[in-house]
């Protein structure tokens, strides 16, 4: 049986371009890709904390060490620069595959600099 995991997690990362005209796509910091372990063209969903829209693109290398993340194409009508966003990309696992599973989570601030990174999200409490 395979499970569909959480892989990677960019948490709270602010919109810095919103490209209509170009060709499709978002665009993140080359070094936030190596260090999350989402690959280029790989299949990311978004989620627009402003706005609520949630949507599915897949992932293009921005400059290193830029800070960018430009939603580009279509999507570009469902964020806006200044907009906090949560990045998720998915794996399919077997049993044996989960034993050790931890996915990737990393934290940002509002200039998009990596504040935290983690591998496991609190308990939520009542």
């Amino acid at each position: 049986m395979q499970i569909t995991m959480l892989k990677a997690k960019l948490h709270r990362a602010t919109v810095t371009h919103a490209e209509l005209g170009y060709e499709g796509s978002c665009a993140i910091d080359g070094h936030i890709l190596d260090y999350s372990g989402i690959r280029e063209y790989e299949q990311i969903q978004i989620y627009n904390v402003n706005n609520g829209e949630r949507f599915t693109t897949y992932a293009i290398r921005a400059e290193d060490g830029s800070g960018i993340f430009s939603i580009n194409g279509a999507a570009a009508r469902l964020a806006c620069p200044g907009d906090f966003i949560i990045v998720c990309s998915y794996a399919e696992l077997n049993e044996a595959e989960l034993k050790n599973y931890q996915p990737t989570l990393v934290y940002f601030d509002g200039k998009n600099e990596m504040v935290r990174t983690s591998h496991s999200i609190p308990v939520q409490a009542a």
